[in-house]
C-alpha cells in the first residue's frame, strides 16, 4: 500500500536533508544509510514530514529535540504519531541527547524493531 503525501511538502524535506541535525547525520551516515534494509531520510507522509522511514518495516523514526518535550510539542507529538499509525505504521522515537550518548543502544532498538516488524 502506498501513503498519502502532500506534493507542498517536498521541496521542504529537501531542505530539511540539506539542513540536517547534528544528530540526525550522525544516524543517518553512522548506521541507516548503511544498513540493510533501506531507509529514507525526511519522507512526506500525509501531512508531515518524518526523520527516517523504512518501508519494508513500515517504520518511522523520529529525533526529538528540546521543543519536543514542552506540553504544545509533546501533544503534536501524540496527535501526530496517532496519524502516522492510522497508516499501520510504527513510531519510535528517540531524544537528540540519546542519540548523542547512547549511540549504540539507539541502533540496537532500530536493528531490534525492524527485525520485529519484517518477521512479523
Amino acid at each position: 500500500m502506498s501513503l498519502p503525501y502532500d506534493r507542498r511538502l517536498i521541496e521542504q524535506a529537501r531542505q530539511l536533508r540539506k539542513n540536517a541535525t547534528r544528530q540526525e547525520n550522525h544516524l543517518w551516515y553512522d548506521f541507516l544509510r548503511t544498513y540493510p534494509t533501506r531507509f529514507q531520510r525526511q519522507k512526506t507522509i500525509g501531512g508531515f514530514i518524518v526523520d527516517f522511514y523504512c518501508h519494508a518495516a513500515r517504520l518511522v523514526i523520529e529525533l526529538d529535540g528540546s521543543h519536543h518535550f514542552s506540553e504544545q510539542g509533546m501533544a503534536h507529538d501524540r496527535d501526530r504519531t496517532a496519524v502516522l499509525e492510522g497508516y499501520e505504521l510504527k513510531v519510535i522515537r528517540f531524544s537528540n541527547h540519546d542519540v548523542d550518548t547512547r549511540f549504540s543502544s539507539v541502533c540496537e532498538q532500530i536493528d531490534i524493531t525492524v527485525s520485529e516488524r519484517i518477521k512479523g
